[in-house]
């Protein structure tokens, strides 16, 4: 892996997580060391992406950082949520979090006072959709 998609990988995986994360975790998920790990969290803190973090307990993405904006419709938010939720319920590791990316910016990109409810209707549709199409 490239180190910038490492970062932009680090910083996905923050952005994904509601909890502080190890370098320890982080490392195991995209198959690196730790002391990788340190470096890119120092790089992406000099780069200003607001990276907090306590020994012992691990990293967090502050709020307020945001990806560049991108322009979608209700209606492409909900086909990619939903296809989203159905790759992460049922591929492999690498597709699953893949997925559950995509979703971590989508929720980003949508305005907070449709979040619950574009989100939200993610999960009814997918059960939905496999009881309909027979897709589980």
């Amino acid at each position: 892996m490239r180190p910038s998609d490492r970062l932009f990988q680090i910083i996905q995986i923050l952005r994904r997580s509601r909890r502080p994360l190890t370098a320890e975790a982080i490392a195991a998920e995209l198959e690196t060391s730790k002391r990788t790990i340190y470096r890119d969290i120092s790089t992406l803190i000099g780069q200003r992406v607001p990276i907090r973090g306590e020994a012992g307990l691990g990293y967090v993405l502050e709020g307020g950082f945001d990806l560049p904006p991108l322009m979608l419709t209700s209606d492409e938010i909900e086909a990619a949520a939903l296809g989203a939720r159905w790759v992460q319920s049922r591929g492999d590791p690498a597709l699953s979090r893949a997925a559950a990316d995509l979703i971590a910016k989508l929720a980003a990109i949508v305005p907070e006072r449709l979040r619950d409810v574009a989100l939200a209707q993610t999960v009814t549709s997918v059960a939905v959709a496999g009881l309909v199409f027979g897709l589980g």
